[in-house]
């Protein structure tokens, strides 16, 4: 719709600055055409049209209000015109302190005298207000700036009349030159001033006494006057005539007006009634208001309601108000009894307990709603813990062949012990070694385990609120910060008193987290009369390593979250106890797991042969400690706050026999296969490695180990296991900080070495002896008397058969182990030797035949297996030749030379082996 004017248009404004309540003069044009045609006027955004009025349709005067903006524009609103437009604009000043004797460029109310000491404006007479030069003396402004001045003195004022007032400030501000004769007098007037206050309107009175006796002694001579006047007349005096005038008067006009004043009464206290309700319709309203903002949920306006009416009418004497003011109050308990029992739900968020205790403190309720809501989420949490329990015992009862799906274990990569054997680059010697462990494993947690998890979980989600809730207590966060001072002193001495309450609260949480993860884990580490409260799982089986190591991986990560909440350490002892526990439990179960393991190795040897004479199975063994190890290396290292495994010397033991105990497992293993019985050896899928030699044709296509070669392969792990694998074992032991490792590598050295003599022994007993055995029927074959036989031809058959029996010896030693073929035919030739020179000792006589034959056969023996003469098969030899005659002509020398010779060169191909021996350790 169109407007009859154009829309006000402010031109110019005087002054166009100034402080709040300046008095401004506004021009422009269509300002209105007249007073009620003036709607709106607003300055930087404050509405002055209370104090606006209106000149002209020109001009317009009022003064400037408290505005939120420093500078704006002046808008002006008509009836006629609508809102208008403004071409200049209003700066907003901050107001400066005025003293009464300062020039101001504005007009300063006197009469509105604002006392800062008390907050409040004071109606006061000017000559009430307090000099602006208290000290009597001349005033001499100092040099120096504002800024520096409110930087040395932070926070205080040079003002007198402030609360902050600093006499350094104002002596420097005002006097930083004044001689201090001159400040002893300042101290005399400010002395004089305050005599002068304490006498008070005595000391007033005293001064103006003659003038109160003459206004005394004129009110006197008027009274005698008017009685002297008239006395004698009937009416009596002049004031008693006036009287019974004025009664007179007042009778007449009340009985004139009695009807229409009684109206008046009337409809006066019906307006008086309607004013009051309408004057107080805020109380009468409340009780229906406060039932509907609760229903609502507009806590926040009922307490402000609330605490409005009591200011208002909680100490009233009217019974009107008594009354209605007693159906708030009745409104306000039902809504603490409201707020306290949402506040004592469970579960409830942080935030919702902290708003619906901040509600009870506003509304001032009796006891300590904070300390209820402590108590009640304590047990709360008590109670989740132990039905969690009861849920996954109950769960195992139920099933107990299935595990709890809680854990996702797709990134887990914790194979048995043996599972990483088949993957490593030592082992790949076929397909033989492989892990009998179901893959399945991984992705099935004891319900135990997931428990635990669990457990953590919820108490993780639980307690940081419950002890945030605490801290918000102690600092007084969770109350009103309008509370007053008595109130939080009471605070105060409620939570030093509850200060040893809440500690035993978070010591019973940690108390029964500790128990039920004890009662699941370490079911013997509970007292029985605790086992049915944090136990009663009865589960057959105890925990794997590898899950023990979750679950302490699990306990950590809890422990690190409530260190994190600055929870104090001696509060989360239990759990450090609990994880040392837990630790140890799980490197003895790790260590006895192993040993069962090793126990298995046995069925996984191959006797498949290397170059070294060496079968997969040192190898798997050293492999299978390492990765037990392995697995214990975030269990063994020592976490912030942790105590070493190790630290107990009971645990030092127990674990150095376990370590002891998996080696000599290992060594019993390796005695159960070479004891083994044939018909127990399944070859029907055994290989001799291509690169091995076979020298003598004793491996062929239809190849089977005999005793012999099993005793032979067993040796020869035996002697690498002394060599090398005990030696790494023991290194590895050292690196995981394992006490002991000099007994455990001395037992099992010990151990290791009776099994290799014991086995060597039984090999040279099945090849020496019938080598041995075979030597006296030889000799005296075909009836051979040493006293009477030709003269020699050459070495007789029985040496050459011995000879290819040792050949046969070194054949088989050699095929499996290089390195034991010293060992081996020493051993053969010192048994040899040693009959042969029993041999020798026992014959009786020689003849000069018979001393040549037995010199010849014993020399060629003696020659071809020199290198492998020990001292004692040296003996054997020379005590054989001794117990022959000398040879006593150069002759008998020349054909013994040259039998020996001929011996040598006919049996060239077969001596070869010992040369070729001879040859390497010579290069060795």
């Amino acid at each position: 719709m169109s407007r009859s004017r154009q829309p006000p248009l402010v031109t110019d404004i005087s002054p166009n600055e100034g402080i709040p309540w300046t008095k401004v003069t506004i021009r422009g044009e269509n300002l209105g055409t007249g007073p009620t045609d003036l709607i709106g006027l607003t300055i930087c955004g404050h509405n002055c049209l209370l104090t606006a009025e209106w000149m002209s349709a020109s001009k317009i005067v009022c003064r400037v209000g408290q505005a939120k903006n420093d500078k704006g524009d002046i808008i002006v609103t008509t009836k006629s015109g609508g809102r208008g437009t403004s071409t200049v604009s209003f700066k907003l000043l901050k107001p400066e302190k005025i003293g009464i004797l300062d020039q101001s460029a504005v007009w300063v109310d006197e009469m509105n005298y604002y006392d800062m000491r008390t907050d409040r404006n004071k109606g006061i007479p000017p000559l009430s207000l307090r000099p602006a030069n208290p000290l009597g003396i001349e005033i001499e402004k100092s040099k120096f700036s504002q800024k520096d001045l409110e930087m040395l003195f932070h926070g205080m004022s040079a003002d007198f009349t402030s609360e902050n007032f600093s006499a350094a400030w104002y002596l420097i501000e005002n006097h930083s030159n004044t001689s201090f004769e001159q400040l002893k007098m300042a101290v005399t007037n400010l002395k004089r001033q305050a005599n002068k206050k304490s006498e008070g309107s005595l000391a007033y009175v005293k001064g103006g006494l003659s003038t109160f006796f003459e206004a005394q002694d004129a009110l006197s001579a008027i009274h005698q006057k008017l009685e002297a006047d008239g006395t004698e007349k009937v009416e009596g005096s002049m004031t008693q005539k006036l009287e019974n005038v004025l009664n007179r008067a007042s009778n007449t006009a009340d009985t004139l007006f009695q009807e229409v004043l009684g109206r008046k009464d009337k409809a006066d206290s019906t307006r008086n009634a309607l004013n009051v309700l309408q004057r107080f319709k805020f109380l009468f309203n409340l009780p229906l208001n406060i039932e509907r903002n609760i229903q609502k949920g507009d806590y926040d306006v009922v307490i402000n309601d609330y605490e409005k009416a009591k200011s208002l009418f909680g100490k009233t004497e009217v019974q009107v108000f008594k009354k209605y003011y007693a159906e708030v109050e009745t409104r306000i308990e039902a809504l603490r009894e409201l707020l306290l029992d949402k506040l004592l739900e469970t579960p409830s968020t942080l935030h919702d307990q902290k708003r619906y205790i901040r509600y009870l403190s506003d509304l001032h309720a009796s006891g300590d709603p904070a300390w209820q809501c402590i108590g009640a989420q304590h047990k709360w949490i008590l109670q989740l813990m132990h039905s969690c329990k009861e849920g996954y015992v109950k769960d195992l009862k139920g099933n107990p062949g299935l595990h709890s799906p809680m854990l996702d274990l797709d990134n887990d990569t914790r194979p048995s012990v043996l599972g990483h054997l088949s993957q490593t680059a030592s082992l790949k010697r076929g397909s033989s070694f492989q892990s009998g462990r179901d893959d399945t494993w991984r992705y099935k947690t004891p319900h135990r385990v997931a428990f635990v998890e669990k457990l953590t979980k919820l108490v993780l989600s639980q307690l940081p609120n419950f002890w945030k809730l605490w801290i918000s207590y102690v600092n007084g966060s969770l109350f009103s910060e309008t509370a007053e001072k008595s109130g939080q002193i009471e605070r105060s001495k409620n939570v030093r008193q509850r200060q040893n309450d809440f500690k035993k609260m978070i010591q019973e949480v940690m108390h029964s987290l500790v128990k039920l993860t004890r009662g699941a884990l370490l079911p013997l580490s509970i007292r029985d009369g605790e086992a049915k409260q944090y136990g009663g799982w009865e589960v057959k089986c105890e925990l794997s390593g590898q899950w023990l190591a979750h679950a302490i991986q699990t306990v950590r990560l809890t422990h690190e979250s409530l260190t994190a909440l600055e929870i104090p350490n001696d509060l989360l002892q239990t759990i450090q106890d609990l994880i040392l526990d837990l630790r140890v439990r799980c490197v003895m179960a790790t260590l006895q797991h192993t040993a069962e393991e090793i126990k298995r190795l046995a069925e996984k040897e191959d006797w498949i042969v290397d170059n070294e004479g060496l079968t997969s199975l040192p190898c798997q063994f050293e492999q299978c400690i390492v990765c037990s190890l392995q697995s214990l290396k975030g269990v063994l290292e020592c976490k912030p706050g942790e105590a070493s495994v190790f630290q107990q010397p009971k645990t030092q033991e127990e674990v150095c026999q376990l370590s002891i105990n998996i080696m000599q497992v290992f060594i019993y293993c390796l005695e159960q296969l070479s004891t083994k019985p044939d018909a127990d050896i399944d070859t029907t899928h055994l290989s001799v490695d291509v690169s091995s030699p076979d020298l003598f044709g004793s491996i062929h296509e239809d190849f089977s180990l005999t005793s012999e070669q099993r005793l032979l392969i067993v040796l020869s792990n035996c002697c690498y296991l002394e060599r090398h694998t005990f030696l790494n074992i023991a290194e590895h032991f050292e690196k995981h900080n394992f006490q002991g490792i000099e007994k455990i590598t001395q037992v099992s050295m010990a151990s290791l070495k009776e099994l290799d003599q014991r086995l060597f022994e039984n090999y040279i007993e099945l090849k020496a002896d019938p080598i041995v055995g075979s030597l006296e029927p030889g000799i005296y074959a075909g009836y051979f008397d040493w006293k009477d036989c030709l003269p020699p031809t050459g070495v007789r058959n029985y040496l050459k058969e011995a000879l290819v029996n040792i050949i046969a010896v070194h054949a088989e030693v050699f095929t499996i182990s290089k390195e034991l073929v010293p060992r081996v035919l020493s051993k053969v030739i010192e048994a040899v030797s040693e009959e042969l020179s029993r041999l020798m000792q026992c014959v009786s006589s020689f003849s000069k035949n018979g001393a040549l034959q037995a010199r010849l056969e014993i020399c060629a023996l003696r020659d071809t297996v020199a290198v492998y003469l020990t001292p004692e098969s040296k003996s054997s030899f020379k005590q054989a030749l001794e117990a022959l005659p000398q040879l006593s002509s150069g002759a008998d020398k020349k054909l013994l030379e040259e039998l020996l010779n001929k011996f040598k060169s006919s049996m060239h191909l077969q001596l070869t082996c010992f040369q070729a021996a001879s040859s390497t350790m010579m290069k060795t």
